[in-house]
């Protein structure tokens, strides 16, 4: 049976990135002591997986996206977690923009890319 999931991020500088998640974001973590020192695996709360295509048709307009997968950070109130995450230092390379699913703004992250904030505007699966 499937327990969870585990992500991944791939990072030029993985211990920066390491405390990143643990300083500005707060999250809880263990240490796998059968690696390098520092190697922290992080519990990133609940969690939910959507299947997006990768063409079609929408208001109108054709679109494709090449097949990926990708991490996004979900909160209830996207002003009130950019403001609690720049208090900590934190960077965002974007604004906060409405893409009708949800409100979101792209989270500079030490060493890898930004992932996406998003504060969602659809039924949320991670609390079933």
């Amino acid at each position: 049976m499937i327990t969870s999931i585990h992500a991944l991020i791939y990072s030029d500088d993985a211990p920066a990135t390491r405390a990143f998640l643990r300083d500005v974001l707060g999250w809880p973590y263990v240490e796998d002591t059968s690696s390098e020192p520092g190697w922290l695996i992080f519990g990133s709360g609940p969690s939910e997986v959507g299947v997006h295509p990768t063409g079609g048709v929408w208001e109108g307009e054709e679109y494709t996206e090449p097949r990926r997968h990708q991490v996004s950070l979900m909160c209830d109130d996207i002003e009130a977690t950019r403001q609690e995450l720049l208090a900590k230092g934190a960077t965002f390379s974007s604004e906060i923009a409405d893409f009708g699913f949800g409100l979101t703004a792209m989270l500079d992250v030490p060493g890898a890319d930004p992932i996406m904030l998003y504060q969602p505007q659809h039924p949320v699966a991670y609390d079933l």
